[in-house]
């Protein structure tokens, strides 16, 4: 089975898991990446971070080389932002137009998932989701990171 981990990380947790997930499976990357790379700390982060979600604003991304035509399964992960998907998912589920593809969804959050694996599952509703997973202070919790990806990536194949 072909498939791709596509990932949105600010912080590097939300990499993490994908790459292992990525090596678990011998799928392919696809990092998505905004335009702006400035990293803000803190409570600004933190007010950027929800202004984004709350305004409904979409970021600028990169270019990402991706087919969905070629893959059989498609592993989405996105950090929680706001009880939300980060809005650099959002864009590129936009742009991507998935639709009738297998899907399977990670999101990384550092203690509250609010109502977020609802509105990522949402942006996918013309697609199967196969499974979900949240994972919690990954890059704090390595090895509880990996054992739960060793889990999950076993129900996936």
């Amino acid at each position: 089975m072909k498939t791709a981990v596509i990932y949105y990380s600010y912080d590097g947790n939300c990499t993490f898991v994908a790459e292992q997930i990525a090596a678990s499976l011998k799928a392919d990357l696809v990092p998505i990446q905004t335009v702006d790379q400035k990293k803000r700390r803190g409570f600004l982060k933190i007010l950027w971070g929800g202004a984004q979600v709350v305004l409904g604003k979409l970021p600028p991304l990169k270019p990402v080389n991706f087919d969905a035509a070629a893959f059989d399964l498609i592993i989405l992960g996105s950090p929680v932002w706001a009880s939300s998907p980060a809005p650099a998912m959002k864009a590129f589920l936009l742009q991507a137009k998935l639709s009738g593809k297998k899907t399977a969804l990670f999101m990384c959050h550092a203690g509250g998932m609010g109502d977020a694996m609802n509105k990522f599952k949402s942006m996918l509703k013309d697609n199967d989701i196969a499974s979900e997973i949240d994972f919690k202070e990954t890059l704090k919790n390595k090895e509880k990171a990996k054992q739960q990806i060793e889990e999950w990536v076993k129900t996936l194949t």
